[in-house]
């Protein structure tokens, strides 16, 4: 019977700070830390197309193409691991306006440029091997890893911040963190970088792509005690 006894005693103790935990004063803010950097590397999303009557000669023309392309890439010294064909499509569709079917085939590959300074020759050269779609560029750091790491420390301290300055409004004291959730920790190119621009006119150098900056960013909800002593639960 004491052993009973003392089973039910452990149980409602454990329930009755079960139910305290959940009622722990607390403050929760989100925090957000942003970090600006120039890319040094990009990914460039390339194509080629082919189309014509004969859907085997609109394969083989574009399979040459694509060759042609590839051994170029590894010619510039692009490593085989830095390239890789992502969709390859052969498609029957119909011309309404001369009534009659034709094939269109495509291939689409990702180059992953690990110095920018290359871009402009790297593009003519592909462009000039077969290349006929470039679908775009994204910008990328080859610190990446790094940059995140600092992103999310910013973003806890700015959390912690806030929530200092919402403690200080009502002159109680912040306790230790007891939650902390990650919300994104994500990296994209401000629009306002993307703008293509050409010199060639004004007798400079010719350049066709404006790199900018990245911004890498880390959002955080974090839960901080408030602690609470005997004068406040006079008051």
């Amino acid at each position: 019977m004491k052993k009973i006894a003392l089973v039910l005693v452990m149980m409602v103790a454990g329930a009755v700070n079960a139910q305290t935990g959940s009622q722990i004063p607390q403050v929760t803010v989100t925090g957000e830390g942003i970090i600006r950097v120039v890319p040094d590397m990009a990914t460039i999303t390339i194509g080629v197309n082919n189309q014509g009557n004969d859907s085997a000669d609109v394969k083989k023309e574009n399979d040459k193409a694509v060759d042609a392309v590839l051994k170029y890439l590894k010619k510039s010294g692009i490593d085989a691991k830095d390239y890789q064909t992502q969709r390859v499509y052969l498609n029957r569709n119909y011309d309404y306006d001369k009534k009659k079917y034709y094939y269109s085939a495509s291939q689409t590959i990702t180059v992953k440029l690990r110095d920018l300074t290359k871009y402009d020759a790297l593009m003519g050269g592909l462009v000039e091997s077969g290349v006929n779609n470039i679908q775009g560029v994204e910008f990328e750091s080859s610190k990446q890893k790094e940059y995140e790491t600092q992103a999310r420390r910013e973003a806890m301290l700015d959390a912690k911040k806030k929530a200092q300055e919402y403690m200080s409004a009502l002159n109680q004291e912040m306790g230790p963190a007891i939650m902390i959730n990650e919300n994104a920790v994500s990296s994209y190119m401000p629009m306002r970088t993307m703008a293509m621009y050409d010199k060639a006119e004004a007798g400079g150098q010719r350049e066709t792509i404006a790199a900018g900056e990245i911004e890498i960013k880390a959002n955080v909800t974090v839960g901080f005690i408030i602690k609470i002593n005997s004068n406040d639960l006079r008051n």
